[in-house]
Parts: structure tokens; C-alpha cells; sequence
């Protein structure tokens, strides 16, 4: 069903112009005046306007040319009863998709509507089309360096197997984890293992934007909606159409922006800013965040509605520093990669800088690892790096870090670096006795041993 308007001074005509179109059916306002009609179009443009030519006030052709100023997609059929070359060429030079000489026969009537329509159709979906590819091609420059999800310690095999459950699914999902952990990363390899594949991927970065901005990026907005909405702008939700669309660092989200989300959650439906039309999506959404959404909740800066629609399936991403044994694995990856980006000879990882690495906490988690080694790789001289190229290891990640300063008895100070290797293993295998035991080389008895020892059990 369309939206048109009919502009008719002759009650008559109007009337059974109207009356026609609603037995297609389509969505009707007839008005007798270009005023009347630019006030309806103004606050929402329809599909088609179907216009005399001549009328008391402004002209059909002085209409036109407002509409197409304010949408050029809109389609505008013209009719008069004194039709000329001259008149012709103006209706068409301003935009009319036709002129028809009244009396016009309905069915030639119709079927110019629906050629109209149908041309409409076409360009929307073309534009829609242009805006995603170039949305995407953004998105593929973006996130070219990205890389992919590497690792192959006990959390990160759960991680590759939960992803492979959740992917065929359309259930929403919500990424906890630190920053830097990899949360875009997981969220587009279940994306690229879904059935809408196919589709695009969309991401916002929500904490970037201020609520009125994020409103209007989400949803899109009508020309006019606001000072500087100079046109209609489709919003993410419409661009990820059979896709996914992907909201990062969700708790950033204002109340208003909240309900709005629940309501497209809920019912699939939302309006643009400004806007009185209903729009229907199909969208896929993955949700992220770093911080504790429970807690929000009982804090009150966050919907406990919102949280259990997107809460359906959690995934909480390990920081770097419970899955040290990958990171040998990522900073060779990583050295690979950048190597080849930034045009140098492959260079290596001295055993020593590599040691420090696998003590060091890594705050930043997998992004500062990858930065931190792109920072050594552009500064170094030679094709070794050394501790000397990443100097704030130094110090900071080592054994000694793990001791009291000064000299303090041998076995106080073993004792400590114990303690501080039982907390990590546990912390790495979460709470899995049997997988700390394996990954600290010692019997699941001796374990249990050092943990009581600890108080750690």
C-alpha cells in the first residue's frame, strides 16, 4: 500500500480520483489546494502526488518543483484539461514522472500510478544499495587490521564452540569483557557463520555519540527534523536490513535511546526522528559492553527490560592475562602481519622480550598487545626485538615484580611468586581445579594442597 496525496480543485474529480486509488488499495489524503498539499507533504512526504496543473494559489508546477526540492524521490503525476508542448516540457524538465491530458481515462490513470510507483520502489532500493556498499566499504577499510580471533588456550576453545552454537541462531547476544579483549572480533565471526552472512555488518559505537545523535544514527531522521537534518538519513537499523547489527559499549545508551531499542527488540517496528511512518526491520542484534550491566540495572541507569531482551545469549571474553599461554601464538601473529603491512623484512622475538610478555598483566589486553608490538616493529633497528624495544616491560612484568622490595628470605619470597602463579592458573582455567593443576605441570592433589595452604579453596 502507497501513500498518496491528490491535489484536485473539482470536488467531483477529486473525490473519485480518491475513491479509485483506495480500491487498490492505497493510503489517500485528497486536498484542493497546493497549500493544503504541501503542509501534508512537509510533515511526511508520501510516495506519489497526483496534481492538477492548474488550481486556485500555487501551480501544479510550482508544487513540483517544492516537492522534488524537499524529496527528489518522491513521484508526481499531472493533469490538465490544456495540455501543450510547452506545458509538457515544463512538467517533465521539473521532475513529473508523467502529463496526462484530462479527461484521463482511469485504467490508463492507474496504470500510471503504477508505473510510478513501481519506478520509486526501484530507486529506493538502488539508493538503499548505494548507502549500505558504502557503508561496508567504510567498514571493510576499518576493519581490515582487525585480524581474527587467535588462540588456543582452554577459555578460547570454549569460546571458538560457543560461537559455533550461537551463529546459526537468531537470538540476541550480549559480549561482556574488558576492553580490548576482542569483542567486535567475536561478534563478526558469529555474523560470518550465521545464515545472514550474506548480509551486512553493521556496527555503533554508542559511547562515541550523545543521545540525540545516537537516536538519530540508529534510526535516521526526516529532512527537517531537526537544525541540520538537511535530508531524509536511512539509520543503521534500516542499512543492517538481514543482517546484524552490532552495539558496542551498550550501558552508554541515555533512557531515551533505551525505550526506543526495547520497543524494535520487542516488536521489530520503529519511526525515524521526526518522522510518522512505521518502518519494519529484520535485524539481528549483538549487543557489547565492559562494564557490569547487572550492576547498572541496580544502579538504575539501565533498563532491567532492556538488559533480559538482550541478555539472551551471554558470552564473557577472558582479559589476556587468564589465557597467557596464547600469547606467543598472538604476538607471532601479530608480527607477521604487521610486517607485511608496514613493507619490512620479517623480524623475530628474542626469547627474553617474550618472557617478559607472557608475565606482563597487558591492561589493554589483545589491542595494547598488538599496539605495543606494532610501536617496537616501526622503532626498531634491527630484525631482533628485544626487551629494549618494548621498554615498558621492563621492570613491571617479571618475577621481581612479584616481590617485596629489598632483600627478603628466599623462601617468603618463593612462597609469594607461588601464590601469585596458583592465582593466575586458577584465574586462567576459571575455577577448574583439574585444567589449573595441568596447566601449572603438578597433580591435581598437590594443587588442592597449595590452595589450602593459600587460603585460596
Amino acid at each position: 500500500m502507497a501513500r498518496i496525496v491528490v491535489v484536485e480543485d473539482n470536488a467531483t474529480l477529486r473525490e473519485t480520483l480518491a475513491d479509485l486509488l483506495r480500491a487498490v488499495p492505497h493510503d489517500v489524503q485528497a486536498v484542493e489546494t497546493a497549500e493544503e498539499a504541501w503542509k501534508i507533504c512537509a510533515a511526511a512526504m508520501p510516495d506519489l502526488v497526483l496534481s492538477d496543473l492548474k488550481l486556485p494559489g500555487e501551480s501544479g508546477i510550482e508544487l513540483l518543483g517544492r516537492l522534488k526540492g524537499q524529496d527528489p524521490l518522491v513521484e508526481v503525476l499531472l493533469l490538465t484539461g490544456y495540455g501543450t508542448v510547452e506545458t509538457a516540457v515544463a512538467a517533465m524538465r521539473g521532475g513529473a514522472f508523467d502529463f496526462l491530458t484530462k479527461p484521463v481515462r482511469m485504467d490508463q490513470l492507474l496504470a500510471k500510478v503504477q508505473q510510478a510507483l513501481a519506478v520509486r520502489r526501484d530507486r529506493l532500493a538502488l539508493l538503499r544499495e548505494r548507502e549500505r556498499r558504502a557503508y561496508l566499504e567504510e567498514e571493510v577499510g576499518e576493519a581490515h587490521n582487525a585480524g581474527e580471533i587467535v588462540g588456543r588456550s582452554t577459555p578460547m576453545k570454549r569460546l571458538f564452540a560457543t560461537i559455533a552454537k550461537v551463529a546459526p541462531t537468531a537470538s540476541s547476544v550480549l559480549i561482556t569483557g574488558e576492553s580490548g579483549t576482542g569483542k567486535e572480533l567475536v561478534a563478526r565471526a558469529i555474523h560470518a557463520r550465521s545464515e545472514r552472512c550474506e548480509g551486512p555488518f553493521v556496527r555503533v559505537h554508542c559511547g562515541a555519540l550523545p543521545e540525540g545523535v545516537l537516536e538519530s544514527e540508529l534510526f535516521g531522521h526526516e529532512k527537517g527534523a531537526f537544525t541540520g537534518a538537511l535530508r531524509q538519513r536511512r539509520g543503521r537499523f534500516e542499512l543492517a536490513e538481514q543482517g546484524t547489527l552490532f552495539l558496542d559499549e551498550i550501558a552508554d545508551i541515555g533512557a531515551t535511546v533505551q525505550v526506543r531499542l526495547l520497543r524494535v527488540l520487542q516488536e521489530r517496528e520503529f519511526e525515524r526522528v521526526g518522522g510518522e511512518q512505521t518502518l519494519r526491520v529484520d535485524v539481528r542484534v549483538i549487543a557489547a559492553t565492559n562494564r557490569d550491566l547487572r550492576a547498572e540495572v541496580a544502579a538504575g541507569r539501565f533498563r532491567e527490560d532492556l538488559y533480559y531482551r538482550l541478555y539472551v545469549i551471554p558470552i564473557h571474553l577472558p582479559a589476556l592475562r587468564e589465557r597467557r599461554e596464547d600469547i606467543p601464538l598472538l604476538a607471532d601473529t601479530f608480527i607477521e602481519r604487521l610486517c607485511r603491512q608496514l613493507g619490512r623484512q620479517r623480524v623475530q622475538l628474542a626469547p627474553e622480550a617474550l618472557r617478559l610478555m607472557t608475565l606482563y598483566d597487558w591492561p589493554g589486553n589483545v589491542r595494547e598487545l598488538e599496539n605495543a608490538l606494532e610501536r617496537a616493529i616501526v622503532l626498531c633497528d634491527g630484525d631482533m626485538l628485544t626487551a629494549r624495544d618494548l621498554p615498558f616491560l621492563e621492570g613491571s612484568g617479571g618475577p621481581a615484580a612479584d616481590l617485596p622490595a629489598g632483600v627478603v628470605p628466599l623462601n617468603a619470597a618463593l612462597e609469594r611468586l607461588e601464590r601469585t602463579l596458583l592465582e593466575r592458573a586458577m584465574g586462567e582455567a576459571q575455577g577448574v581445579k583439574a585444567e589449573a593443576a595441568r596447566l601449572l605441570g603438578i597433580k591435581t592433589s598437590a594443587l588442592y594442597y597449595k590452595l589450602e595452604k593459600y587460603g585460596l579453596l
